[in-house]
């Protein structure tokens, strides 16, 4: 019977205690910034004179550190080291597997503050946020150890008189991993371990911005005595590396987080057949999210505003489950509206670093530029109520953004924006509300806010999104607790932190033998 396992506490910063260790892990941080980053193919550390600089998106001169840049030789030199320790690592016992995970597991909760405190400085995440992204890691290897202890002996099938049937799961082959910036240790951490925990071995290609991380990470695994060549560590260009990648004939599968433009790119690449060739290439996609928060008349009306803010601006909306839309009943619209335009204007805009920052910056450059340009829009297409102010001078600040009485089919009410604003919809009653809700190319995850029994159940069967939340917001889902994927263009559902997930990475094979 393998052991269930309960979640990483959150970080309790009231307590004076863990403050201090907070500020300490940053202190910690702070005297490795700037430091060098080898790539590791086949447990060799590699050096390129091409780095891939990271900087705090909080201040845009500070450098958290260079990381080598791969180049095609060099992945080609990774699938190799993969398609190598594959042979191999395949054959280890899964108990031996996931106990590299939970030593992994035990190693980062040591030194939980300091990953937490390496996410505040290279991704601008705020205390809580970036301790609920450790938290979340902490979780994957927990879990995925433990699901794969549960898979290790298949599943029982059927047998006749003189036969024994059996019903296994293998490992897949190389897959390659491509992880994004906003949670750039859980999404990182889960999916590389996911795989390899199911006897894969892999190529890591982080996010570009958060590539710091990503690098601490491949040393944890190391120490938690992973083989050489089962974890492959790649940074490099999307169009140079990626695209390599994703085309090579060795490449069994690829696990994807991102956007929704990328990540249809490689649907359409990784389908096709390349010369030397022999399978299918599997593709596991996490994209993007436009996610509604519904509050339907008969309502909690100050928990629906609570809810909506909590969504919509932590982490600065850089969530694909943020709340970017509100659809609100027209007859608690405007009481809804103005408390969350009140709650908007008491958030604090700043420095992650401080304790009492509730929203950091945005990503990067690129990022500001595109969430501005779609306040522009918003200001066109709605009401400015809140926010609609930027700062790129220092670093990618972005005040939270209300913008009130949107068409259903405005672009602010339609297009994935990743940042601090959500807009506003009226709906005549709870039935429109659902069709407005309904009303876009994704499904990721959706709210409703009701205490109206009939309408929990309408929702339940007609929303279609693949994670749904009553009475709380639409973020924030927990690994075992709310396995999180979604419908549509929001991917291909495949359920992280779900009883299935470690199955994408792994294929069935039935044996069957005459007595």
């Amino acid at each position: 019977m393998v052991q269930p396992y309960k979640h990483e506490p959150f970080t309790d910063f009231t307590i004076e205690e863990n403050r201090q260790a907070y500020l300490k892990a940053l202190q910690t941080v702070e005297g490795y910034l700037g430091q060098d980053y080898d790539l590791v193919i086949g447990g060799e550390r590699i050096a390129t004179e091409d780095k891939i600089v990271s900087y705090n998106p909080s201040n845009k001169e500070e450098v958290i550190g260079r990381v080598s840049k791969a180049s095609q030789d060099l992945a080609e030199k990774a699938m190799q080291a993969a398609v190598e320790a594959y042979k191999t690592w395949k054959k280890v016992k899964p108990e031996v597997r996931a106990d590299v995970l939970f030593k992994a597991a035990a190693i980062i909760r040591r030194r939980k503050h300091e990953f937490s405190a390496l996410m505040t400085k290279e991704a601008g995440k705020p205390w809580r946020e970036a301790d609920a992204d450790t938290a979340e890691g902490i979780d994957f290897l927990e879990y995925y150890g433990r699901q794969m202890l549960a898979l290790k002996n298949g599943v029982p099938v059927q047998s006749r008189p003189n036969e024994f049937n059996r019903y296994d799961y293998i490992p897949l082959g190389v897959g390659i991993i491509i992880s994004p910036w906003n949670f750039p240790f859980a999404i990182m951490a889960g999916t590389t371990v996911a795989a390899i925990v199911s006897g894969n071995t892999v190529l890591l290609k982080p996010a570009s911005t958060t590539p710091v991380v990503a690098a601490k990470f491949v040393e944890v695994m190391e120490e938690a005595g992973l083989p050489k060549g089962v974890l492959n560590f790649v940074p490099g260009s999307g169009s140079e590396v990626g695209d390599y990648l994703v085309d090579h004939k060795d490449t069994r599968f690829i696990s994807f987080t991102g956007s929704r433009d990328v990540g249809l790119r490689i649907f359409d690449r990784s389908s096709k057949v390349n010369k030397g060739q022999i399978w299918m290439k599997r593709l596991i996609a996490e994209m993007g999210g436009k996610d509604t928060i519904v509050v339907d008349s008969e309502a909690d009306l100050e928990l629906a505003a609570q809810s909506i803010v909590a969504g919509a601006f932590g982490f600065s909306g850089q969530k694909c489950s943020a709340c970017s839309r509100a659809i609100i009943v027209e007859d608690v619209y405007d009481q809804v509206l103005n408390r969350v335009v009140e709650l908007t204007n008491q958030l604090t805009v700043g420095d992650p670093s401080e304790q009492g920052t509730f929203m950091g910056p945005v990503n990067d450059n690129n990022a500001f530029k595109k969430i501005m340009d779609y306040i522009e829009i918003g200001k066109n297409e709605g009401k400015l109520l809140a926010g609609g102010e930027g700062d790129n001078s220092k670093g990618y600040f972005i005040k939270p953004t209300v913008i009130g009485d949107l068409a259903p089919k405005a672009r602010i009410m339609q297009e994935e924006i990743f940042g601090p604003v959500v807009g506003f919809t009226k709906a005549k009653n709870f039935d429109e509300a659902i069709e407005i809700a309904n009303n876009t190319e994704y499904g990721l995850t959706g709210a409703v806010i009701t205490n109206n029994r009939a309408h929990m159940e309408q929702a339940r069967e007609d929303f279609h999104v693949g994670n749904l939340y009553f009475n709380r917001s639409c973020t924030g889902a927990i690994v075992g607790y709310q396995p999180f994927g979604g419908f549509n263009m929001s991917g291909t559902d495949s359920k992280a932190g779900g009883p299935d997930y470690l199955l994408l990475h792994m294929q069935a094979k039935t044996t069957s033998e005459m007595y």
